[in-house]
């Protein structure tokens, strides 16, 4: 949506295109015009593909099985074709990683900074929560090693696309590492949290790296993260201006134990806690210091509020950074582990297994991250950095970009009747 809003100031009207699911109100609410492709995907079948993602479902599955994948890559290129599209732009639809090359056209993602000069570098760090169990005895810094190594030569999630894939005809997906990556990788950060120099990350090139796709580039754009057009219910702003510390606890893509366990933790401290929810009833949580609501415009609520506990995807993460708040990570999969403790580095976030956070050791962090200023303080001078930086307004331009390079591709062929 940001990046919509960022390419209609720039004269450009794009055609937004969805599979429907748990956030179709918010396109609705911001009067954004819109399209089903393939079949409206309900609130139980998005709550499966979120327990299914990468990172927290069965390596050995794909996300879809093998015909619903396939319908919808299909219907994906049939409208990309209708349309005469020639660049798509997604965060995390992969069904467009084979779409794309069935009909012509060229992907952009912006899903994040889990992209492969940074575990090239061995940025990534060794997850809180190890995937497999004879990991978790095993040194940090072995779990870090392999962290970075396992990214490019596993084929973890991928087995389902390369069936479809080769049933379509179309190139497969040869790695982990390139699922997550479209035809230009939008690197949604800055060099000072990310720790890649600008000129390293923008002349990486996968050529003679048999894990990825040819061609595949990446760019830096800076930080995107959501201004939903939804307003702040006036009772939670109430809940917000009453004294004394406020606990946003925004851990939408987790198991509903996990988010009960945080919160009876936190309710044994003196502090109100809002919580977002998502695809899980949690009403039975209200009380007088607990507040549960649904979706919520979190760029309106992380400035009023004293900590964010969230999964640590970017989104979350980055609107926190935004507006100088610091963040307790719960990390479920590699990508959030890696958000996490970028902010971690910087001194503006902590991270905390999701196996303990029925413990005393959430309520341990907790209570020094209130009490010590130095998390607030680091969060601000991210902040700082943040302002300076229109992500979105140069993720439109570099999307511009790609798409004159594409129609200056389409003249040159036609030109030699091709």
């Amino acid at each position: 949506m940001e990046i919509y809003r960022a390419l209609q100031a720039r004269g450009v009207q794009p055609r937004v295109a969805t599979h429907g699911g748990t956030y179709e109100a918010l396109l609705q609410r911001a009067g954004i015009p819109y399209d089903i492709v393939g079949p409206r995907m309900d609130a139980e079948r998005s709550a499966r593909f979120v327990r299914s993602a990468v990172g927290l479902g069965n390596v050995r599955q794909s996300m879809y099985g093998d015909d619903e994948l396939r319908t919808y890559v299909e219907a994906e290129a049939s409208y990309f074709d209708q349309h005469g599209i020639r660049v798509a732009v997604t965060g995390f639809l992969l069904t467009t990683l084979l779409s794309s090359r069935l009909a012509g056209a060229r992907v952009v993602t912006d899903h994040g900074s889990w992209v492969p000069p940074v575990y090239e570098r061995g940025l990534l760090p060794a997850p809180i929560r190890p995937p497999w169990r004879v990991l978790r005895p095993m040194p940090a810094r072995f779990n870090r090693w392999l962290s970075n190594a396992v990214v490019p030569r596993t084929r973890f999630y991928c087995s389902g696309f390369n069936r479809v894939a080769a049933s379509v005809g179309v190139e497969r997906v040869p790695s982990l590492a390139s699922l997550v990556l479209g035809d230009l990788a939008l690197v949604t950060d800055l060099p000072e949290v990310l720790g890649v120099p600008a000129m390293e990350m923008e002349r990486w090139d996968p050529a003679g790296r048999r894990a990825y796709r040819a061609g595949t580039r990446l760019r830096y754009v800076g930080p995107i993260y959501a201004r939903l057009d939804v307003p702040l219910p006036d009772r939670v702003a109430s809940f917000l201006d009453r004294p004394g510390p406020v606990v946003y606890l925004a851990i939408t893509s987790a198991r509903p134990t996990i988010i009960r366990a945080v919160v009876r933790a936190l309710v044994r401290l003196d502090v109100r806690v809002l919580v977002a929810t998502t695809v899980h009833s949690l009403n039975d949580l209200a009380s007088d210091r607990v507040m549960v609501e649904g979706v919520l415009p979190s760029h309106v609520v992380m400035p009023r509020v004293d900590l964010a506990i969230t999964a640590g995807g970017q989104g979350s993460v980055q609107t926190a950074m935004a507006s100088g708040t610091p963040v307790l990570g719960v990390p479920l999969q590699p990508e959030q582990d890696l958000n996490v403790v970028l902010l971690e580095r910087q001194g503006a976030a902590r991270r905390i297994n999701p196996r303990t956070v029925g413990t005393g050791r959430l309520i341990r962090i907790v209570r020094e991250m209130l009490t010590d200023d130095s998390y607030r303080r680091a969060a601000e001078r991210v902040q700082r950095l943040y302002a300076a930086v229109d992500g979105p307004g140069n993720a439109a331009d570099v999307i511009m970009e790609l798409a004159a390079e594409m129609d200056g591709s389409a003249v040159s062929d036609a030109s030699r009747g091709r």
